[in-house]
């Protein structure tokens, strides 16, 4: 079930859940896009380049699944950081004929990424409530602030550290697995739809993420409790 509220017509009630699954990347911290294009201008990386070379791994949906994909091999820790960004480099490289540099390519562009001081605070907040809380994220490497995640999550599942990414059933399950509680009993939140997707066809209750605003009224009324 993918989750739509009007915020002028609910006021809290609990629908019986236990426990919240958030993303990292585009949810926990601003938006991907803003971040993305902060990059290119510092890195000096032709945007329209990059955004072709993503749709022509991944597909326009994110749902394409072809044998040799560099980022789903990246995101499964199939593929190590150093061979990804030489990847991505000759790439961008050819496509824009601007030179880019490979080494740290990664660790430049998430450098671009601020962290959404709103959203990490909801999540605190609902584990204080005694709500059980998840990360559930498709990584890039290590390039996560694992030191401000202190008291915030009771599980972290990092794809590349698990060898399964989303949409995958089996990452999904084994991240159910370790918060011990029913997809029935539990809400998702990220930013890409077909991940949401992929969570509600196991049952999982999906709050696409879009602002701060909109998904604290979301978990807030499916919680019964004031996340603000």
């Amino acid at each position: 079930m993918v989750v739509a509220v009007d915020p002028t017509s609910l006021d809290p009630v609990s629908f019986g859940y236990a426990g919240l699954i958030v993303d990292w990347g585009g949810v926990l911290t601003e938006n991907l896009k803003d971040a993305v294009n902060r990059w290119a201008v510092a890195d000096d990386i032709d945007i329209d380049a990059y955004v072709a070379i993503m749709r022509s791994w991944l597909g326009e949906d994110g749902e394409i699944e072809a044998r040799l994909n560099p980022i789903h091999a990246l995101e499964r820790g199939e593929m190590q950081v150093p061979h990804f960004e030489s990847r991505l480099a000759e790439e961008l490289t050819l496509r824009s004929g601007r030179p880019v540099v490979e080494q740290g390519l990664l660790a430049r562009m998430f450098s671009a990424f601020e962290h959404s001081h709103d959203m990490n605070g909801l999540v605190r907040r609902a584990r204080a409530a005694g709500i059980r809380t998840a990360l559930l994220s498709n990584s890039w490497g290590e390039h996560y602030p694992r030191d401000l995640w202190q008291d915030m999550f009771d599980v972290t599942v990092i794809s590349g550290e698990v060898g399964m990414r989303k949409p995958e059933e089996r990452i999904f399950t084994h991240t159910l697995e370790l918060l011990d509680l029913p997809p029935t009993e539990c809400v998702f939140v990220d930013d890409l739809p077909h991940n949401i997707r992929a969570g509600a066809e196991l049952g999982l209750t999906g709050v696409l993420h879009t602002s701060f605003a909109q998904s604290q009224i979301e978990l807030s009324a499916l919680f019964g409790v004031d996340l603000s």
